[in-house]
């Protein structure tokens, strides 16, 4: 039995941009009691039509996972794997008739009943953990450089460069390269630990402290409405959509001993 209980939302703003290309959503998996996702997808080019079809194979993909007795990281690892390569294949397939290629980042969350956390990111989108207002991870650009260095034998400087090159840049959809899915875990949760996706129209405008404090003094609702309304003031009218999604680990309610209940009816 764990020793906490899950607070989530989600939030979205709309920032100075003509149309909202963000998309997140929290999911519970049809076959997998206890378990839970997060989902955030930045849709970089192509309007929505990317970040749309991320939430909607993240759904089918979590309802048809059977996760069985004790599933491994690995595996939760490969779900979220998958659910970035079927959308890249999904995306590519349709900009062969459309001959307009859709693109997007995404950030894949998964709570276990058994206290784990996995998660995977492509592109600029952020998942953070934090540990009550500290900072635990930040996911961020380093791991898909080392890939350019080590795979791609890209010089160091190219491969920092790599968001300037249609043919380097990381995201599903691009016809040129691949996805790099980096991922990630953390084991043994527990009250206190809360988690951050973001887009880059709400992470840009913010220290890493910064968010950790406003998410730990704060319900998600509360969080959310606080952050959007700072990164609208610090964009100063400049500022993109701004999209999160948290994920808080909370102790529970303590439950009242049926006794003292019963002296409350009696007094009553």
């Amino acid at each position: 039995m764990n020793d906490y209980k899950i607070e989530a939302g989600t939030a979205q703003h709309i920032g100075n941009r003509p149309e909202q290309t963000d998309r997140t959503a929290l999911f519970t998996g049809a076959r997998a009691p206890g378990y839970m996702m997060a989902v955030l997808a930045d849709g970089v080019s192509g309007g929505a039509t990317a970040s749309d079809q991320v939430l909607l194979t993240a759904k089918q993909q979590f309802d048809n996972f059977k996760p069985g007795d004790d599933p491994s990281i690995e595996r939760l690892q490969t779900l979220l794997r998958e659910i970035v390569l079927e959308t890249h294949t999904v995306l590519n397939l349709n900009a062969l008739t459309s001959k307009t290629e859709a693109h997007t980042t995404f950030v894949g969350l998964v709570i276990t009943p058994k206290g784990t956390a996995v998660w995977a990111h492509v592109g600029d989108s952020r998942l953070y953990r934090f540990t009550r207002a500290e900072c635990a991870v930040r996911t961020g650009d380093l791991p898909y450089v080392e890939h350019l260095v080590g795979t791609d034998k890209l010089p160091l400087e190219a491969a920092k460069n790599h968001r300037h090159s249609k043919l380097l840049v990381n995201v599903l959809g691009n016809s040129r390269k691949e996805p790099f899915v980096a991922v990630g875990f953390h084991e043994n949760l527990a009250a206190g630990d809360a988690f951050l996706l973001a887009s880059d129209g709400l992470w840009h405008f913010f220290t890493d402290s910064e968010l950790g404090a406003v998410t730990s003094k704060n319900t998600p609702r509360q969080a959310s409405e606080l952050l959007i309304n700072k990164a609208v003031e610090r964009a100063q009218g400049k500022g993109g959509n701004c999209t999160m999604a948290i994920v808080k680990l909370v102790k529970p309610p303590k439950e009242v001993p049926n006794y003292t209940v019963e002296r409350m009816r009696r007094a009553v």
